[in-house]
């Protein structure tokens, strides 16, 4: 039994386009619904969500037994640990994850130490577990031998320290993508919540340009269609462009909006 391909990094490596949605609902119910919805790429968070090791297993397997409307067309889950952390990174893999998007990585030093995480040794330091669920529990017997060739490293910058060493992150062999945080990244120049502050706007412009000149691919979350569909003109391969918790409380208010002239004010309410 072969590895499992990864679709999403051959995707990126093709240079076709991956549309996605940022998944903060850490429920595997959740995670199979918008698993079928049709996106390229899900991203299931633990930096910003409660979410723990055995809670992700449980969304993984939650995504991988999705059906999507189209057969063809399956989506792929990107983990984001909490941090750029070698245990954590660890166990994501043995869980199974294949696409992992470790965050706030500020040089080419912090980039080489993501990607020797999760290659086993001499290459790096990825601790040997032969019975893992990525292993399908030891049926895939050249697991070890073949593990990395599907694992997309994607790396997270957010600074205007990461943006000064972007050239040399982007160069590091193994990553595979870099991904630009914008609303870090506009705290980071001065700019905290105007992710379309014209600074804001110029450095992330000039940021997927870098990437894609230097033959990595460029990502970021964008919930602005408009801003979005300009990413990915400019070289952008993985965008999310949807947030499930959004679109949950935008929904649910507007829905209550809808009838609100029905209800009557709190105080004519006799309680």
């Amino acid at each position: 039994m072969p590895v499992l391909p990864n679709h999403f990094k051959r995707a990126l490596a093709a240079q076709v386009p991956q549309i996605g949605l940022w998944s903060t609902l850490p429920d595997p119910y959740i995670s199979e619904i918008v698993a079928g919805a049709g996106f390229d790429w899900m991203l299931l968070d633990t930096e910003h969500t409660p979410t723990e090791v055995p809670q992700m297993l449980r969304q993984l397997q939650a995504v991988a037994a999705a059906v999507p409307m189209d057969a063809t067309r399956r989506t792929s889950a990107v983990v984001r640990p909490d941090w750029n952390d070698t245990v954590l990174i660890k166990r994501y893999l043995d869980i199974g994850a294949q696409s992992l998007l470790l965050p706030f990585v500020q040089n080419a030093a912090e980039a080489q130490t993501a990607v020797r995480a999760t290659r086993y040794a001499p290459q790096g330091v990825r601790g040997m577990g032969g019975s893992v669920r990525a292993a399908n529990f030891g049926r895939i017997r050249d697991y070890v031998k073949g593990a990395q060739e599907e694992l997309c490293v994607l790396v997270q910058v957010e600074t205007r320290e990461a943006l000064d060493h972007l050239e040399e992150i982007a160069a590091v062999d193994g990553i595979d993508g870099v991904f630009i945080g914008p609303a870090d990244l506009s705290a980071s120049l001065g700019h905290p919540g105007e992710p379309n502050h014209p600074e804001v706007r110029s450095a992330i412009d000039d940021a997927i340009r870098c990437i894609r000149a230097l033959g990595k691919a460029p990502g970021i979350l964008m919930l602005d269609e408009t801003r979005a569909r300009e990413c990915l003109e400019l070289g952008a391969l993985f965008v999310a462009v949807a947030m499930d918790l959004q679109i949950l409380a935008r929904g649910a208010e507007a829905a209550a909006a809808r009838f609100a002239s029905h209800r009557p004010a709190a105080a004519d309410i006799a309680y």
